[in-house]
């Protein structure tokens, strides 16, 4: 019993580092201590539901010591994030444990593999319910020299790397043969060596472009909805007026312009819009600028409103989050894609009955993605969550984005891991795509991250201010940007093979995998 206690939380704590600041290596081995639970028990039903106490132990714990500071913003929150990641990473786990005690080692294994990365690919895309937070390849944010090779496999491919790992590195330690031994530390050091040379040959594009992020570090509890629209302006305006004049590029963060956008008028039309145009043109008359802001869009009472339409003053309307573009020669408004869970994405049965007004409850939202352009500089407008999701970020960079903007608003949470992590994502999100990244947060963190993933200014949280920096501009497109998250896509075929190859062994009684 204290054996297996120990084991869980030298799993959680294995597990946990990459997301609360350390180093996400220890990664390769987290999962070994549950891998020896597993071994420990037998095969009958009361030592399965054993099994399944210990790995719901060390996932709960994993999700608490990682997700906790959403408690900040919405007690629910930690609590939904824990159950549903708790739920995906069980059915993976006691697939590979049941598997394990009726057929041999290696369809086991490769069950565990397929099955954990398939879980993680659908709950990334499921619709109601969405948090992949602790991916397991997520977790080398901290480590991007480690993960280079992000650009073929996305993020995915980090997770059947660690699985691999704490695969061959438990099967050394039960061995403990040469080859054994050999084999574990081939799947540890080939990959980091490959990256590593990666790293240190990578090129940037030559080509450049002056690009200011703005901080204006307003409260979003208390400044945001008690100062008027028109200070919030001039405090924006005043960081303008900051910004180098030769900057070609102004970015600011998500929902920063306090006053509603109507989208049946032109953007141009609207009055905080105005005011910021005009000292754009005053100072920055060659430049674009982009900024978070709430629209909404009403709809004729004889066009069928769409699922997420909310209903008031006698018509339907949507609510969206957006980012809009102040002088850009194409495009000038990007609805949010990806919806925070609990916040800005209601289960329709909920969203029929409350309506929890302006930038929560259901909003509405777009499946495209908007690129923005100026003068030949095209620009991909995500926004927070969208960081979140490597398949959605490469929408903007297959419409033709030559650097990604990320406007944030991560003051919700105060001083967390949550801010820090969601910057650190977006390290991960430029070495997918091999693109830089400009990162305006009202509160914290912005800042600038190269194509090779490294952070070359940013501004503290709680900090006011603007960075200045030439980035670099790419037209290079990866392998994930073109097949997306195909690791996912071909775990979930592996599941199924590998659980039909299972049935078959059972029935059977012949197994094929020679060793």
């Amino acid at each position: 019993m204290r054996q297996k206690l120990l084991c869980v939380l030298l799993s959680v704590a294995l597990l946990s580092f990459g997301w609360v600041g350390g180093s996400g290596l220890t990664l390769l081995l987290a999962l070994v201590p549950l891998l020896y639970i597993s071994d420990s028990l037998g095969s009958s039903a009361r030592d399965w539901w054993r099994m399944a106490g210990w790995a719901a132990l060390c996932f709960v714990l994993w999700n608490a010591a990682t997700v906790w500071w959403i408690w900040i913003a919405t007690p629910a929150g930690p609590l939904a994030a824990t159950f549903f990641s708790t739920w995906w990473n069980m059915v993976a786990f006691m697939l590979f444990h049941y598997v394990s005690k009726r057929a041999p080692q290696k369809i086991a294994y490769t069950v565990l593999v397929a099955a954990w990365v398939a879980t993680e690919y659908l709950y990334t895309y499921t619709e109601v319910i969405s948090f992949p937070w602790l991916t397991l390849g997520n977790g080398f944010s901290g480590d991007v020299w480690a993960v280079q090779w992000y650009e073929y496999t996305g993020v995915m491919g980090g997770s059947v790397w660690v699985l691999i790992c704490n695969i061959l590195i438990y099967e050394a330690w039960k061995l403990r043969s040469r080859a054994s031994y050999i084999k574990a530390a081939m799947a540890v050091v080939l990959p980091l060596v490959f990256s590593l040379v990666i790293y240190l040959t990578y090129e940037p594009q030559a080509e450049r472009v002056k690009v200011s992020v703005l901080q204006p570090n307003v409260d979003c509890y208390e400044e945001k909805f008690n100062n008027t629209p028109r200070k919030q302006l001039e405090n924006l305006i005043d960081l303008i007026s900051q910004s180098p004049a030769d900057s070609k590029l102004l970015v600011m963060p998500e929902t920063a312009l306090p006053v509603t956008i109507d989208e049946g008028d032109p953007i141009a039309m609207n009055a905080g819009v105005g005011m910021l145009r005009n000292e754009l043109q005053r100072r920055h008359a060659d430049a674009m600028a982009t900024i978070g802001a709430t629209s909404v869009k009403y709809y004729d009472s004889a066009v069928p409103p769409t699922p997420t339409a909310r209903q008031g003053m006698g018509t339907y309307y949507d609510v969206y989050n957006s980012s809009i573009a102040i002088g850009s020669d194409r495009g000038d408004l990007h609805h949010k894609m990806r919806l925070v869970i609990g916040v800005e994405a209601m289960p329709l049965f909920v969203n029929s009955f409350i309506d929890l007004g302006g930038m929560t409850g259901q909003l509405g939202r777009n499946d495209s993605a908007t690129v923005f352009e100026r003068d030949g500089l095209k620009v991909g407008p995500a926004i927070c969550y969208e960081g979140l999701y490597g398949e959605w970020f490469a929408r903007f960079v297959r419409e033709g984005a030559e650097l990604m903007l990320l406007m944030s608003n991560d003051g919700w949470w105060g001083d967390t891991h949550g801010y820090r992590r969601l910057f650190d994502f977006c390290r991960l999100r430029a070495i997918e795509t091999r693109r830089a990244v400009a990162r305006s947060a009202n509160t914290g963190i912005s800042g600038f991250i190269s194509s090779r993933g490294d952070v070359e200014q940013r501004l503290k949280w709680d900090e006011r201010g603007v960075l200045t920096q030439d980035v670099e501009r790419s037209k290079r497109q990866t392998i994930y940007v073109t097949y997306g998250d195909w690791v996912g896509r071909l775990a979930l075929l592996l599941t199924f093979l590998a659980v039909m190859y299972f049935i078959a062994y059972r029935v059977r009684k012949k197994n094929h995998l020679v060793d």
